[in-house]
Order: C-alpha cells, then structure tokens, then sequence
C-alpha cells in the first residue's frame, strides 16, 4: 500500500509525531510499513506538518501522489526537502532547558550546561521514534549543517513562549564548537 494523504475518518488516530490527536476530517499522512506483527502493511499516522518534519521522504512521495489539495502544500514540501537536504534535522524533537547538567552534547561530546537550552533528538528505527539525546543550540549548526529547523522547534515544544525562541535563536546563531573526534555517530539503541 503507497503512502497517503487523506482526510482523518474518526478522530481517534494520535499522530506518530506529536502524539496528539488528529481531528476528524482533518487532512492527515499515512506511512505506510511492513507489518512487524504479522503480512501485510501497516499505516502510521501523521499530521501533514509532523509527518513533513520527522519523515520527510515518505511525505515528499504521498505529497507527489495525492490528489488532495492543501493550503501549506508548497510550505510543507519546503520543510521536508530541507530534511531530505539535512537528514539530521528530521531528528528534531523540541527544545528545553536540560534538566540536570549531567547530558552530553552529541555533537562536542561536552556537558550541556544545567538550565542551558538543548535541542532533543529521535532516530526513527523499527516504525517508532526513540529518543537519541540532544545537542547544545550553539552546537546546532556544526550538527544538523543548518539553522533552518525553528519550526519544528515551535511544533514540538508547545509551550515555547517568544521570549523562549528568541533566547534558543540567539544560541543558535553562536559560532558551533568543533565536533569531538571520535568514531562513527552510535544508534539510538547504542546512546540515550
């Protein structure tokens, strides 16, 4: 089964990005995979924007195929090229504080600074997001080869406030320290 763009039939479907449900009727993206459980397929549900944002790929080939019309259809397209140009940016999850100070940067390796903003990281692998750490926001640059993934900060941090995302651009526009040597970048099973 190809992956779809279509209108939500019931409401109960919780959104594989955000996990919040998608309204009845609202236009939602379906990935569809193989059955882990059994033959056949599956389909995974998204929002448009979450499913443009974390599985860029698959949207760009139902947006290709779908005959449904959609306002941020062009806006949408843009998000997901960006993440197929700068696949580390389909791993945004949202922005905080770190909680503890005890995190280390997955792109300098050093310890994000407690009370200092991140931004958190999932690897998609076996049909679910698992979480993969987080980068310092003067780190983002030197780890994602970009600055362009504000919307995706906005879409998976609710309740960033302005005063919030105008202090996380200020950081991200810090020069990038120079990423830690080290062997290849490890899985999310490998890391936290």
């Amino acid at each position: 089964m190809p992956h779809v763009i279509e209108p939500a039939t019931t409401g109960r479907a919780k959104c594989r990005g955000c996990g919040e449900k998608i309204a009845s009727g609202e236009l939602r993206f379906g990935e569809s995979l193989p059955n882990p459980f059994g033959e056949g397929d599956t389909t995974h549900w998204f929002h448009l924007e979450c499913g443009a944002y974390k599985r860029p790929e698959p949207y760009l080939e139902a947006l290709a195929a779908t005959s449904q019309p959609h306002q941020d259809a062009e806006r949408l397209r843009g998000e997901a090229q960006r993440g197929v140009d700068h696949p580390r940016v389909a791993r945004v999850n949202g922005a905080e504080r770190d909680p503890s100070g005890r995190a280390a940067c997955r792109h300098c390796r050093q310890k994000i600074e407690k009370g200092a903003w991140r931004i958190q990281l999932v690897f998609f692998e076996d049909g679910r997001f698992t979480p993969a750490g987080s980068v310092h926001a003067p780190c983002c640059q030197g780890y994602f080869e970009t600055t362009e993934f504000v919307p995706r900060l906005v879409r998976f941090t609710p309740g960033l406030t302005g005063a919030d995302l105008a202090e996380i651009q200020t950081e991200i526009a810090k020069p990038s320290p120079p990423a830690a040597p080290s062997g290849p970048e490890p899985s999310a099973t490998e890391s936290s």
